[in-house]
């Protein structure tokens, strides 16, 4: 009977301590945990990326100086019609247009070697699109944009007769709507000519302003 009653003490002590440890266990786990992150509600922005058009065609009208060689540098000004092949390469047909001054021989002898002195060129040139990429308008504005260089031959029609016309150039262009495009150009017209009595090649450089507008 004696050895019963110890038995069941012990039970009742064993129990006592069993339930005074799992507290204090329980908090040393809560404690080890680590913290519950908050995910916070941001609000996100839509951004919407300016593109070229999908229209292939592009209409440019221009307007810019023309420095014929061995005459004045004049208003010029014409019109472009270009196809885009691909993302890089782009063909492209030119008009323009520039009335000529007097040349220094013509100058020094007081006397006019030709009466029309408006010259008229045409040209087919091949363009690349060499750095495609963006511009940056301040920190809050970026426009899709190029540098190309471009090169082709046409016809001058000049001095009374027609030249065959190599033309070299590069330009810059940005895009501030995905059909409109701003281009600074530089380009030099190269033909062979017999003004002034002697045969030689003129090299006439020319710096426009383009407005371009797909379709």
């Amino acid at each position: 009977m004696e050895s019963r009653i110890r038995s069941i003490f012990l039970a009742v002590a064993s129990a006592t301590a069993l339930l005074a440890i799992l507290p204090a266990a329980a908090q040393t786990n809560d404690e080890t945990q680590p913290p519950q992150v908050i995910d916070p509600d941001v609000e996100r922005r839509a951004i919407n990326a300016a593109a070229i058009d999908t229209e292939n065609f592009e209409l440019t009208g221009f307007v810019g100086l023309m420095s014929v060689e061995d005459f004045e540098t004049g208003l010029v000004y014409g019109a472009r019609l270009a196809y885009h092949i691909n993302e890089a390469l782009f063909a492209e047909a030119t008009i323009g247009q520039t009335d000529v001054g007097e040349s220094s021989a013509e100058k020094l002898g007081n006397a006019k070697f030709f009466d029309d002195r408006t010259l008229t060129y045409y040209d087919a040139s091949l363009g690349w699109n060499l750095l495609p990429g963006e511009s940056f308008l301040g920190a809050n504005r970026a426009y899709n944009s190029t540098f190309y260089v471009i090169g082709g031959a046409g016809s001058t029609d000049f001095a009374d007769d027609s030249n065959f016309t190599i033309n070299l150039g590069f330009g810059f262009k940005i895009l501030p709507t995905d059909y409109l495009a701003i281009r600074i150009e530089a380009r030099s017209y190269m033909f062979d000519t017999e003004v002034n009595a002697d045969d030689k090649t003129l090299a006439n450089m020319q710096g426009t302003l383009n407005i371009s507008w797909f379709f």
